[in-house]
């Protein structure tokens, strides 16, 4: 069974709403170029069971982009081994890129992360990571698509 959280009942859609995105495409337009599990995952807020996803154990030099826009989000630099079963990082690329929402939902308090190029629901950040910035983005593999570094 997954745990999915509908976007409705969630406490903050309304202040979701109110941000602008760059990508906005209708329910229909994004199921016609997300697969059944990206869009379950990416538009309705889901999540992909602990140690399932391809990049939990992934350690590779380059860079992870939202898998609905195309947006560069994280670098390998700052993923580390969490041991949680999602792939998770310690920072993010800077200025708007990762948007962070108060989640209420399944009775616990939460940070959400999305994609702030176009609201695509990448996980939860937590301030219990092992680095020097203290904290773990927890990402589900589904949400976003790895780019090697190139070997220039």
């Amino acid at each position: 069974m997954f745990i999915s959280c509908n976007a409705q009942e969630n406490e903050q859609q309304n202040n979701e709403d109110m941000k602008q995105y760059n990508v906005v495409k209708t329910d229909a337009e994004w199921k016609e170029t997300l697969t059944a599990e990206e869009y379950r995952i990416l538009r309705e807020k889901g999540t992909e069971y602990p140690g399932s996803g391809e990049y939990n154990n992934h350690y590779k030099k380059g860079s992870y982009s939202c898998a609905a826009c195309g947006y560069e989000l994280f670098d390998s630099s700052h993923k580390f081994k969490s041991n949680c079963g999602w792939p998770s990082f310690d920072n993010e690329l800077g200025g708007d890129r990762v948007v962070h929402v108060e989640d209420n939902t399944l009775g616990m308090k939460r940070v959400e992360i999305l994609c702030g190029n176009c609201g695509g629901h990448l996980g939860h950040i937590f301030n219990d990571g092992p680095t020097d910035t203290g904290m773990r983005y927890c990402v589900n593999s589904v949400s976003i698509k790895f780019t090697p570094a190139s070997t220039k």
